[in-house]
């Protein structure tokens, strides 16, 4: 099974961690979407998603 990799465009690296996040105006509360995120790209992920006022948590590891 290969690696899987970061969310971020035109990143390769591998993930190690999880972006959680939902966008309040079209996801019910149960609803989480998920971004994978290498160590260098997790705070630019997260970033980019709180601007936005979404409510987003970043969780460590990825789904195997």
């Amino acid at each position: 099974m290969s690696e899987l990799e970061c969310s971020r465009a035109g990143c390769r690296n591998a993930a190690t961690a999880r972006v959680v996040w939902r966008n309040p105006r079209i996801h019910a509360v149960d609803r989480e979407k998920i971004w994978l995120a290498c160590s260098e790209h997790v705070d630019f992920l997260r970033d980019y998603l709180a601007a936005r006022d979404f409510p987003v948590t970043v969780r460590d590891g990825v789904p195997s």
